[in-house]
């Protein structure tokens, strides 16, 4: 969203003002690289039938933010846990990372790597509620944060007025269709299962039967029209005080489960390098090593925490990331 001009000197400048904690409305260094990329990539354009403007369909070329390099790549088995902030005001009416013009009042988000657009569902982990968003933008760049909603968006998440929340992002199936189901988990977690699904919609059909005998029939309620544009049929509708609304698109809302964040300094092929540098950081707090097997490899993890809040998390981590560990981050489990 920000010009991003390829002078060194300025993107220090603009780096110095990267803000760690809360949302990221004043992050020059995130509107940078997300104008930088409208102004650079060229592909189809890609509208959706929701109404949303998702932009050119790109991938997008690797890049570099803050002495960073991102890697765009299409990743239909995206599925991770962390922290969500949000955008408004000043970035309405801009243009986002893919060309798309950014509406504050939209459901979409950005992402540093997925594919523009990209479909992906967000689940707060403090409430429960769960959305589906479009990404058509590239950020947020703080280091703790894995996504950018929008102003609407984090508004129907529940997390506005804290600017930041606890977060799983599950990328939907293809990302060409709200509809579509999440893909690639091996196994559905509990919060998935207990997913309460939106009620269907049908036509229902009603008519007025005689009363019991020797009972006296209750008046009908009252029917009030409604006006009409010119040259359709007038609809009616039954008398309310409360005043006719657009429906809000679908939440849904899953039981809210016990998470606690923790901040990953790295993994280790070797158990003695992982044992090594957790004894170095137990300084900082308490601090464990476990092992994890990702595509038949085994790997042992060290991390901090868990830590009390998202304040704490990101200073933990700064605190990491300036004493050489670049590959830290926030974890939520």
């Amino acid at each position: 969203m920000k010009q991003l001009i390829p002078n060194t000197g300025i993107l220090a400048i603009l780096a110095t003002t990267l803000l760690i904690g809360g949302c990221s409305e004043v992050n020059l260094l995130s509107y940078g690289a997300k104008k930088y990329h409208a102004s650079h990539e060229k592909s189809n354009s890609a509208v959706g039938n929701n109404g949303i403007d998702r932009g050119e369909s790109k991938i997008g070329k690797p890049y570099e933010v803050a002495g960073i390099w991102y890697y765009p790549k299409v990743d239909n088995a995206y599925d991770e846990t962390g922290i969500a902030s949000w955008y408004g005001e000043p970035f309405h009416g801009r243009k986002t990372a893919n060309g798309a013009v950014y509406d504050m009042h939209q459901l979409t988000a950005a992402h540093k790597t997925l594919p523009l657009p990209t479909d992906v569902r967000v689940t707060n982990l403090e409430n429960g509620r769960s959305i589906i968003v479009t990404v058509n933008d590239r950020g947020p760049f703080a280091h703790s944060r894995i996504i950018d909603m929008s102003y609407r968006g984090a508004q129907l998440l529940g997390m506005v007025e804290k600017g930041t929340a606890k977060v799983r992002v599950q990328v939907i199936n293809g990302g060409d269709n709200l509809d579509q189901s999440i893909i690639a988990k091996p196994e559905t977690p509990v919060s998935e299962k207990n997913n309460v699904a939106a009620a269907p919609q049908a036509k229902i059909v009603s008519g007025t039967l005689a009363p019991p005998p020797n009972i006296k029939a209750a008046p009908l309620p009252k029917v009030e029209q409604l006006p009409a544009p010119t040259g359709t049929p007038a609809k009616t509708q039954l008398a309310s005080s409360t005043p006719y609304s657009t429906p809000s698109p679908v939440v849904s809302a899953a039981p809210i489960t016990e998470s606690e964040i923790f901040i990953q300094a790295g993994a280790f092929v070797d158990y003695n390098n992982a044992n090594v540098l957790s004894a170095r950081l137990s300084t900082m707090g308490p601090t464990k090593v476990s092992q994890v097997l990702v595509n038949g490899q085994d790997f042992y993890r060290v991390r901090l925490g868990p830590v009390q809040d998202i304040a704490r998390a990101d200073q933990v981590l700064e605190n990491l990331i300036n004493t050489g560990h670049t590959d830290a981050r926030i974890i939520i489990e």
